[in-house]
């Protein structure tokens, strides 16, 4: 009867619950661009997820057509619509779906399913991601992120206790659509402005700011135009500049980045009136976090990236993962003694040098140039979109990660860049330094 009873309780879960004697599980999550990268099983498939505080519902981004492995099944089709110019996109909405997150698990998921190849941002970081996941999660869980550690605590609301810490500061949360926001004050144009941000972990900027006159919301003077990022409905441009100060009750971030995106890519985050803008990854990873929405509190308190600088990218180019390219690589440089040896005939005149070095051909990452900001530097040496990086400043591509050889553009402005390049089969040199774009 006990068994029976159980099984029936389970079958009916509807929410994540953390099922072990402590009532709370640690998962190390992987930082990339920002961003909370977390293993998941959607079904017992083992999957990689964005955790994002921006999203209502789990969205499985199909481009691996794994539906099948995942016994999707229960299908209704929807529309979504998100960030970015273009139109909304058609979905797979799929219910009684297994999520399970570390010990953490829900019977009774509904998920959304994409097949839309342009919708895949594991080009972009550099990693498989197959799905993005956030309020389900969040909702049913006390959510602590440690980004200095990168861990992530999951607690069933009923364990959990809050230490008593001087130096953190809580936040009351407020929500519209299921997304979080906070109320924070910027500095800009001299001037101290209230603003209502969302919490957006899913975004790897730093600062988003809806341009109003009226409250005195606008960009200064000096700013670039660029590439913002990518919205479920295409890509994201606008302004990008700095603001005096971000203030967050007692801690105040200074010289923030901030960008103001075209109104034309955010019409849908416009309909929540109340709302100023987005705070996201690169403030975010600036402190570790404890997410209540039963209590509607956020807490934060610094970690060892709150000073870190604000920093732009200076060369203007953008990279993704551009699928695979062939390396020669030395597989053994010295199989026996003789090999590389140099041996002297009869003929005094005569050296003989033994080369026995064997090859082997590896398939390595290629990043291709994706964006390229006007009259930056890149753009001035003669880069071109679609341009394949080969080597940089002479050390080959593929010894890096994206994210790795993108740290490289962020560098201290003056630092030369030397890039070796395929295009179109034929390999091209460029050399340029980097600027500071304001």
């Amino acid at each position: 009867m006990f068994v029976f009873f159980m099984g029936t309780v389970m079958t009916s879960q509807s929410q994540f619950i953390v099922q072990n004697k402590q009532q709370t599980d640690k998962i190390k999550f992987k930082l990339i661009n920002n961003l909370v990268v977390i293993p998941l099983e959607i079904n017992g498939v083992s999957l990689t997820f964005l955790l994002d505080t921006g999203v209502s519902k789990p969205i499985l981004f199909n481009f691996l057509n794994i539906s099948d492995s995942l016994n999707i099944k229960n299908t209704e089709t929807i529309y979504l619509r998100g960030l970015g110019e273009g139109e909304s996109i058609e979905a797979l909405k799929s219910i009684n779906n297994v999520l399970k997150i570390g010990d953490a698990i829900n019977l009774n998921q509904d998920l959304y399913c994409i097949y839309n190849d342009k919708l895949n941002f594991s080009p972009k970081l550099g990693i498989t991601v197959h799905g993005i996941i956030g309020y389900d999660v969040f909702k049913d869980l006390i959510v602590e992120i440690n980004y200095s550690k990168k861990l992530l605590r999951l607690t069933n609301p009923e364990s959990f206790e809050y230490k008593t810490c001087k130096q953190c500061e809580q936040l009351n949360l407020e929500f519209y659509n299921n997304k979080p926001y906070i109320n924070a004050e910027v500095v800009t144009g001299g001037r101290q402005v209230p603003v209502k941000l969302l919490i957006d972990s899913g975004g790897s900027d730093a600062l988003w700011l809806f341009e109003n006159d009226t409250l005195g919301i606008k960009s200064r003077d000096k700013f670039f135009y660029d590439f913002l990022g990518h919205g479920l409905s295409g890509s994201v441009y606008g302004k990008r500049t700095k603001i005096e100060a971000l203030k967050l009750k007692s801690f105040e971030l200074k010289q923030a980045n901030v960008a103001y995106p075209d109104s034309s890519s955010i019409s849908i985050a416009t309909k929540f009136k109340g709302r100023n803008g987005s705070l996201a990854g690169n403030i975010l990873k600036r402190f570790n976090i404890i997410y209540d929405y039963r209590n509607a509190l956020l807490t934060l308190k610094k970690n060892s990236n709150f000073k870190e600088a604000f920093r732009y990218n200076k060369s203007g180019i953008e990279l993704e993962h551009g699928g695979v390219r062939l390396v020669r690589e030395v597989e053994n440089k010295l199989p026996d003694a003789r090999m590389g040896a140099v041996e002297n005939s009869e003929n005094v005149n005569s050296t003989r040098v033994i080369l026995d070095t064997q090859y082997k051909l590896t398939l390595k990452p290629a990043y291709a140039v994706v964006e390229l900001r006007r009259d930056s530097p890149a753009h001035k040496a003669g880069l071109k979109i679609g341009d394949i990086i080969i080597a940089v400043n002479g050390k080959g591509a593929h010894n890096f990660t994206l994210q790795e050889l993108m740290y490289k553009f962020y560098e201290d402005e003056g630092k030369r860049i030397k890039l070796k390049v395929d295009r179109d089969g034929q390999y091209k040199f460029f050399s340029f330094y980097l600027e500071n774009p304001i």
